[in-house]
C-alpha cells in the first residue's frame, strides 16, 4: 500500500474510533472509492455490519455509537426522543414491558435503510417530527447548551465512556409521547409518566407547547398535568398556545375533560401508581 493510501487508512481508522460507523455515502464524500474500501475490508481493516455501512475491525457495535454516528458523522438531525428518551432519564419502570428497548428517533427525514439491518439487541423506530415544527437542520458539537435547550433538546451522556447524544428534554419527550397516543393503554402509560413529571420547567413547557403542532398532544399533556396538580402548571405561559377548537375523541366512550375537551378513559383513576 502506497504512502498516500496508508495515510488515508490511518485517518479513517482514527475517525472511526471504537464504536463509530461510516456509510458508503460518507466514505465517497471523503475520497474513499469503492475499490479502496473493498481493499480495506479484504485486508481486515474494516468490517461491514450491514450493507452500505462500515466500522473498524474489532470495534464494538452499540446503539449509542450508531446514534452518535448518525447525528455527528452522517450529519442527520435525528434525535432520541419520546418513550426512549424518558427511559434514559430513569422512567423506564413506567413504560410498557419490552418497549424500553425500542430506540425512538425523531427528525425531518427518515434514517438510512441500513439502520434496521444492524445486529443489535435494541431496535430503532422512526416517528417523524413528533408533532413539532422545531427541528434543527444539523447537529454539531459546537451547538451551545442554550441553543439546544431552545429546541427542547440536550446533550445526554449515557455512560462516562460514551460520547454524548442529542436527546429530547423531559418537556419535549413527554409531548412527543403524547403525540403518539392512539388508545387507552397508551393514555395509562403517559398518565403514569406524567405523575412523575414533578420538576418540569414552566418556561420550557410553554415554549414546547407553542412549537408543538399536535392539538391532541397538547390537550392530553395539559389534562394529565392538571389531573396530577403539578406545582409548575399554573406558571406555564399559555398565551398564544393553539389548543384548537371542538372536542377530541381520543378514547371511544371515554370521559370528556371539561377544560381541555379531550376524552380520557373512565377507568383512569384505577391506574394511578
Amino acid at each position: 500500500m502506497g504512502d498516500r493510501n496508508s495515510r488515508k487508512l490511518n485517518l479513517l481508522l482514527a475517525e472511526l474510533s471504537d464504536t463509530r460507523l461510516v456509510s458508503s455515502r460518507w466514505l465517497r464524500a471523503h475520497g474513499y472509492t469503492n475499490s479502496l474500501v473493498s481493499r480495506y475490508v479484504s485486508s481486515g481493516w474494516l468490517v461491514s455490519p450491514a450493507r452500505g455501512v462500515y466500522m473498524r475491525k474489532g470495534g464494538h457495535l452499540q446503539w449509542e455509537g450508531v446514534v452518535r454516528s448518525l447525528q455527528i458523522g452522517e450529519g442527520l438531525p435525528l434525535h432520541v426522543g419520546g418513550r426512549f428518551a424518558l427511559s434514559l432519564m430513569g422512567h423506564e419502570h413506567y413504560l410498557r414491558f419490552g418497549e424500553a428497548g425500542t430506540i425512538t428517533l425523531y427528525g425531518p427525514s427518515r434514517p438510512p435503510s441500513w439502520l434496521g439491518k444492524l445486529s443489535l439487541e435494541q431496535c430503532f423506530e422512526f416517528l417523524g417530527r413528533g408533532g413539532f415544527d422545531l427541528l434543527p437542520s444539523l447537529f454539531t458539537e459546537e451547538m451551545s447548551e442554550e441553543m439546544m435547550s431552545e429546541h427542547g433538546l440536550a446533550w445526554h451522556q449515557i455512560t462516562s465512556s460514551t460520547d454524548a447524544l442529542v436527546c429530547s428534554t423531559p418537556e419535549r419527550a413527554i409531548l412527543e409521547l403524547c403525540h403518539s397516543v392512539t388508545d387507552a393503554t397508551l393514555v395509562y402509560e403517559v398518565d403514569a409518566l406524567m405523575q412523575a413529571m414533578t420538576t418540569l420547567r414552566p418556561r420550557r413547557v410553554g415554549l414546547m407547547l407553542h412549537h408543538c403542532r399536535s392539538i391532541k398532544a397538547k390537550r392530553l399533556f395539559l389534562a394529565l398535568a392538571e389531573r396530577h396538580r403539578h406545582a409548575w402548571l399554573p406558571h406555564v405561559p399559555l398565551d398564544g398556545v393553539d389548543l384548537g377548537r371542538g372536542k377530541r375523541a381520543l378514547v371511544p366512550g371515554g370521559r370528556l375533560h371539561p377544560t381541555y375537551q379531550i376524552t380520557l378513559p373512565r377507568e383512569l383513576d384505577e391506574h394511578l401508581v
